[in-house]
């Protein structure tokens, strides 16, 4: 019987994953592998490599750590789930004219719900993953926050866990930096492992074009969008684009017209095919509104809370004060912030810890207001 209880712990076959287990089983839990097959990357049709957590190697590399330390493992496709649920999204969300992150979708809607199915059919009182990010809990609630190692921190892509999931989630992780990390790895004995490259695309376009891979899934998509206008802000047309999917607020390189300036992209309309330019002040925004919120830290958020709001990944944040319309989250910026991408996440942070998250819906300047 083992001390701590039996622990299902996704293994992705990387270093970060396979630590994760060796701390488990060192603290005496119970370890139940199990590697996800999310995607099948030679459907794609992409030109590079099969690489990362779906990869045959990578699934052979989890599952002789399994073998060698005595442990169970499993391997589970849910490839039609993932693709239903977050490619399908994905793929919608530009052709919205949003920018999604598919991620976060991944970890709140798809991973943690079938982790905890697995848990529950083997028995297993808790889950682990080899996220960068903290659980704490406070009067009954649960909350992620911060891990130490700031340049790897995973907080902000789990806004959206519930409360179920993170009361029997364990992230080992987050008191370590990485390169105590691969010293674990090395210590183990997985030396190579130790030195392993990390991979920080999308799973499903590893090979980082995003828009080759919209072309793929959509059929005919390149010619139905081609030929659309650039307008600046003021409504004047300045030259033709590709198609608006293919284009991301803030967007600089790549527009392929040269305006004898740097140009921005501060808008996308999808319902014209029309993507607006404008100079990198004309990014600005000091206010927005996010929906699809996940309050975390408390259950409910009192209008005029002052948070640290992010609102993308290894984004520095931003100090913002939070009112609640309905279930939205209205966020007045202290300081004017560029980019603001609809369909990104925002997170709200007091201190290290989330308060919660949601989908960016929109955003305005204010230009009575002083920043």
């Amino acid at each position: 019987m083992s001390k701590h209880g039996r622990v299902l712990v996704a293994m992705s076959g990387g270093i970060d994953s396979t630590v994760t287990a060796m701390m488990m089983h060192d603290m005496g839990y119970e370890v139940v592998g199990i590697t996800m097959k999310t995607w099948d990357y030679a459907n794609s049709g992409g030109s590079s490599k099969e690489t990362g957590c779906c990869s045959l190697d990578s699934i052979n590399d989890a599952r002789e750590v399994a073998v060698k330390v005595g442990f169970h493992h499993f391997i589970i496709d849910i490839r039609d789930e993932f693709g239903d649920y977050v490619i399908d999204n994905f793929v919608d969300e530009y052709l919205a004219g949003r920018t999604p992150n598919p991620c976060v979708l991944c970890n709140t809607h798809i991973k943690w719900s079938a982790l905890l199915k697995r848990a529950d059919a083997l028995d297993c009182e808790f889950i682990a993953t080899g996220h960068y990010a903290q659980l704490n809990e406070l009067n009954g609630r649960h909350y992620v926050s911060k891990a130490v190692d700031e340049h790897k921190d995973q907080s902000y892509v789990l806004w959206g866990l519930s409360q179920e999931c993170m009361a029997r989630s364990r992230f080992p992780l987050g008191p370590y930096t990485k390169p105590e990390v691969r010293q674990m790895a090395a210590d183990w004995g997985y030396e190579a492992l130790s030195k392993k490259a990390e991979s920080y695309e999308i799973c499903f376009v590893p090979d980082n074009d995003y828009r080759g891979f919209l072309k793929r899934r959509v059929d005919g998509l390149e010619a139905r969008v081609d030929g659309g206008q650039f307008v600046n802000t003021a409504g004047d047309v300045i030259g033709t684009h590709k198609g608006y999917p293919f284009y991301t607020i803030g967007q600089r390189k790549g527009l392929g017209v040269a305006f004898g300036e740097p140009m921005y992209v501060t808008e996308i309309r999808p319902d014209t095919n029309t993507v607006v330019l404008g100079r990198q002040e004309e990014l600005v925004r000091n206010g927005m509104m996010v929906g699809k919120v996940n309050r975390m830290k408390y259950d409910q958020i009192p209008d005029g809370t002052e948070a640290v709001t992010m609102i993308r990944y290894n984004d520095q944040g931003t100090l913002s004060q939070l009112s609640n319309m309905g279930e939205n989250i209205h966020v007045d910026f202290y300081a004017n912030v560029k980019g603001v991408a609809p369909g990104q996440s925002a997170v709200f942070y007091e201190g290290d810890d989330v308060l919660g998250g949601g989908i960016i819906h929109g955003s305005f300047l204010d230009e009575g207001r002083q920043n």
